[in-house]
């Protein structure tokens, strides 16, 4: 069996991710606050509002607090001059070579979250899938994107 890739994403992934995260637990609060309040105002039990608090709590520890840091410790890539190694998943490890004669085009795109901590993604697209490798710092992402440019169209001239 093949070795897992070397390479790591920027740590400042945990940190967007946990801000991406954020956002969604925080509208799943704004929910379970307004059932409760409408269990209360039309005198339903308070049991379904209670049940929808603890419900926003539990995800808030598990989306906010602890995947983030068990997705970035299984992330993980590697650029070959024939394939990208890409590893990632929390209860399943998916492992994904692309080869580079495959690829057709590699994009980086930075939303306002990524761009706080200054970090990007890499986008590599095939005939039939995207893949992403994401939350790199901005350099390497260009690097990156760069050379997989560069080993995909070489492999494109040998062809």
């Amino acid at each position: 069996m093949r070795l897992p890739p070397m390479n790591r994403i920027a740590k400042d992934a945990v940190s967007a991710w946990k801000i991406t995260a954020a956002i969604y637990v925080g509208i799943l609060w704004l929910a379970a606050i307004a059932l409760f309040f409408l269990a209360f105002l039309y005198d339903i039990s308070n049991w379904y509002g209670a049940m929808a608090i603890v419900i926003s709590a539990l995800c808030t520890y598990v989306f906010v607090f602890l995947l983030p840091n068990v997705r970035w410790r299984r992330w993980r890539y590697e650029v070959f001059e024939q394939e990208i190694y890409i590893q990632h998943g929390i209860l399943v490890v998916s492992r994904t070579l692309v080869p580079m004669i495959r690829v057709q085009h590699v994009d980086t795109q930075q939303g306002p979250i990524l761009k706080k901590y200054r970090l990007a993604s890499v986008q590599i697209s095939t005939a039939a899938t995207t893949h992403e490798i994401p939350a790199l710092l901005e350099e390497d992402a260009s690097e990156l994107r760069d050379r997989i440019s560069a080993l995909a169209r070489v492999d494109d001239d040998d062809v």
